[in-house]
């Protein structure tokens, strides 16, 4: 029985590797090629010999007579998906207050309705979004891909949900110091939920960081597009230079490594409560 039971583990100790190396393995493959000398990118799966020609390239500007603003659209993509994930955790907390811990007439017809709309696929908005965008005279500048990223209803979901479990004893205290609902929410209610605001920061930063399809809709100046537009655009005139468009990829998913390292622990403990 030991043995069955040693050989069943041994078994599953190795699917479970040889699913990780899977999924590792495109990304290992894009870092090393990034590293790559050129005449070596997509030559062979683990190149020979290592230069930091692709990043020196990118810094630089590439070559003078094609100007490439790779610097400008990381940052681009950096100020976008910032004040978006702002706005949007700020507008959930606030939304899912009202629906957790407020009672007004009409309070589950709201729930019902967010949860409804969660169900309606993007795309559907898209051309009334656009052509809000553009009459509002906010087309081709950094408004136009934060406003309407400004609220999520699954940020909404979310905090409801844990709001919802915070015991009301908690609130009513803080009403009886002469507390607010905005005083309440700040002070009492969000520095109790870390962990599902980690969750909730994560997952809204990482989708509004790999946002194409809006981005190309309403930028135009090469100024304004984001390092994810930019990439898009790579396969075309900067389709010459693997070796950049891998260092590229690389410093796009940085950010998202970074952010989640740093906060691994509060993540874990996010995503036990979701999974309950």
């Amino acid at each position: 029985m030991v043995g069955s039971n040693r050989k069943g583990m041994l078994l599953r100790y190795i699917v479970a590797s040889v699913l990780l190396c899977m999924m590792v393995f495109p990304y290992l493959y894009m870092v090393m090629s990034s590293f790559a000398v050129w005449d070596q990118v997509d030559q062979s799966l683990v190149p020979t010999k290592l230069t930091l020609r692709s990043y020196e390239w990118l810094f630089g500007g590439g070559d003078l007579s094609v100007p490439r603003p790779w610097i400008r659209a990381f940052f681009n993509s950096v100020i976008v998906s910032a004040g978006s994930t702002a706005l949007m955790m700020v507008t959930g907390a606030v939304v899912a207050y009202a629906l957790a811990k407020m009672n007004f007439k009409g309070r589950k017809t709201v729930d019902n309705i967010i949860l409804f709309q969660m169900f309606f696929p993007a795309i559907i908005l898209l051309v009334p979004s656009f052509l809000i965008i553009q009459n509002a005279g906010l087309y081709d500048t950094y408004w136009a891909m934060i406003i309407p990223k400004a609220m999520s209803l699954w940020a909404v979901f979310m905090y409801t949900n844990f709001f919802r479990a915070i015991p009301d004893t908690f609130l009513e205290a803080a009403k009886l110091d002469g507390a607010g609902h905005l005083q309440i929410l700040w002070k009492v209610v969000l520095p109790m939920s870390k962990s599902i605001t980690t969750v909730v920061f994560l997952f809204l930063f990482m989708e509004r960081w790999s946002e194409l399809l809006w981005d190309m809709l309403v930028i135009k100046s090469d100024n304004m597009l984001t390092l994810n537009v930019l990439l898009s655009q790579m396969f075309g005139p900067y389709g010459g230079y693997p070796g950049p468009m891998y260092a590229a990829s690389v410093l796009l998913t940085l950010p998202i490594i970074i952010l989640f390292l740093f906060f691994t622990k509060k993540f874990q403990e996010g995503m036990q409560f979701t999974l309950k």
